[in-house]
């Protein structure tokens, strides 16, 4: 702090000790509670849960593959036809709407993993859009419909 004004995390000087075993509880609890507001690279990353993957290369990997799963699934779920024509307008508006929770779900959760700054999990997000995109549009190209795809393009 300088006079009263924080001008970033990294200037803050840490507090000095004391005897006080409350105050020192305290004063770790605030350094546990701070977090990366820029990107890095590493293992050492909270990703959409609490300690997980908890600083290990293999849960690490694991996390990577799991986001990058999730962005591929928005993707196909985003420009993928599920519901044939002709279908029943009740049941297609159903299924519309359980594919709908599925893909924005997926996505916030995408969102989530990106909101821990860190570079691989941001790598393997674009990675999995990326390919979730060429799978829908190229690799299981289909004959256009007049409607379109079942959902609407996600918008910002």
């Amino acid at each position: 702090m300088d006079g009263g004004h924080m001008h970033g995390m990294g200037g803050m000087a840490p507090t000095p000790p004391s005897t006080n075993d409350s105050s020192m509880m305290m004063h770790h609890h605030k350094m546990m509670m701070m977090m990366h507001m820029t990107f890095f690279w590493g293992k050492d990353a909270d990703i959409l849960f609490n300690n997980w993957p908890g600083g290990k290369s293999g849960m690490y990997a694991l996390a990577l593959v799991f986001v990058f799963v999730m962005a591929v699934f928005v993707e196909l779920l985003s420009h993928t036809r599920f519901i044939k024509p002709g279908s029943n307008h009740v049941v297609a508006g159903l299924i519309k709407t359980l594919l709908h929770v599925l893909r924005i779900g997926l996505a916030y959760l995408v969102m989530l993993a990106l909101m821990s700054f860190n570079g691989g999990v941001f790598l393997v997000a674009v990675l999995g859009h990326a390919l979730g995109f060429f799978l829908s549009t190229m690799a299981f190209d289909k004959p256009p419909h007049d409607e379109g795809f079942d959902l609407p393009p996600i918008s910002c």
